[in-house]
């Protein structure tokens, strides 16, 4: 048990990383997460009313999140989309495929928890990545750029990755 705590704490540092880390080497992605997504298209694919987008400082804006005013009855508690490194993104990917290899071949039940193959159809690339219930998120690469959208909140798993889904295809429609 402890092993797969550590996995777990690894996996979601690398993932903050990624999600912190500009690439040199591609061009950069649109300036503003928020610009993306407007309050009414996650209003709707999420099911409750979300306040405007906002970022966690002013000047930081790769990341964008959207929340419900007041907390939500129906379990959504957040939102975000974060702009990622398009190596990235390549680095959480392999991680991930390599941390699903290790633990079916240690005949693991939990590995189809930690990521659920490619996501198709959307972008050139896309992955989701869950740890059990309490989190999930779909990667997308398109061209150079790279972002994550995770739904936050006490909803079945693939609730939440249907809402990550609906949300990456018109956020990928801005790029």
């Amino acid at each position: 048990m402890p092993f797969k705590i550590s996995l777990a704490a690894l996996i979601a540092a690398i993932f903050l990383f990624g999600a912190t880390t500009a690439s040199s080497a591609s061009a950069a992605p649109p300036d503003d997460a928020c610009s993306l997504l407007t309050q009414a298209q996650v209003s709707a694919a999420v099911g409750v009313p979300v306040g405007a987008g906002s970022h966690v400082t002013p000047t930081y804006l790769k990341t964008c999140t959207w929340t419900p005013p007041g907390g939500s009855p129906k379990g959504v508690k957040a939102v975000t989309l974060s702009f990622q490194a398009a190596d990235a993104y390549a680095g959480a990917k392999k991680l991930m495929e390599q941390t699903k290899t290790m633990m079916a071949e240690e005949k693991d039940k939990d590995a189809n928890q930690l990521v659920n193959a490619s996501a198709s159809g959307i972008g050139d690339d896309a992955f989701y990545t869950s740890m059990g219930s309490n989190y999930t998120a779909l990667m997308v690469k398109k061209g150079n750029v790279a972002f994550k959208v995770a739904m936050y909140g006490d909803l079945p798993t693939e609730k939440k990755k249907a809402m990550e889904k609906t949300l990456a295809l018109q956020a990928l429609s801005k790029l």
